[in-house]
């Protein structure tokens, strides 16, 4: 077996992160990324809806340096080297995270996706968590079978820092929801009837 190195990783996750992620840029300032995110949070507590929030800890000088300009928004974080390196190590960067990782809801209940992270995320319902639509990240994770939603992606479903997705519960059951780019991100939700 042909042993991959990390700057082979690095070079593939740059390219593989770059058609994924594309430019994030939103058009807002952080401040008005931060005020999007509080009036969706308000009308969330004002209609039931169940908050998770999508996390990351990403470095702006070390991931725009590798991936490109705009990749991260955020302040501080792990460089894109440490990022690779716990991938390698560990097959998860944990602070690339749902929170909470399970949720408990009612049928009619809405779900609140909020970006808190710098980086784009998705929030996609799958049948089965599996690989998304980077590659190397697929392969550094161990999740080699790409979810089948996470192919069917609409312009929309790319959630920006700041940004919001929602989702309603129709059904009892559990479902689960899983970032499409960085596929260790998931969450389950368990729903019961009204």
């Amino acid at each position: 077996m042909r042993r991959i190195t990390p700057l082979i990783i690095a070079t593939a996750a740059i390219v593989a992160l770059q058609v994924a992620c594309g430019d994030p840029g939103t058009g807002l300032q952080p401040d008005s990324r931060a005020a999007v995110a509080a009036r969706a949070e308000a009308k969330a507590a004002e209609s039931g809806a169940r908050r998770i929030e999508m996390l990351d800890a990403c470095d702006p000088t070390s991931f725009n340096a590798a991936i490109g300009e705009g990749t991260c928004t955020r302040n501080g974080g792990l460089s894109f080297d440490q990022f690779i390196g716990q991938l390698t190590r560990r097959q998860v960067a944990e602070a690339w995270r749902f929170s909470p990782p399970k949720v408990e809801v009612r049928v009619g209940q809405s779900l609140l996706a909020i970006n808190r992270g710098g980086e784009v995320h998705t929030f996609t319902e799958v049948e089965e968590f599996g690989g998304g639509i980077v590659p190397v990240l697929n392969q550094l994770s161990g999740n080699p079978d790409v979810a089948p939603e996470c192919l069917a992606l609409a312009p929309s479903d790319f959630v920006p820092p700041g940004g919001t997705a929602t989702d309603d519960v129709d059904e009892a059951g559990t479902e689960k929801y899983q970032c499409c780019i960085h596929p260790w991100m998931r969450t389950t939700i368990d729903a019961r009837g009204s």
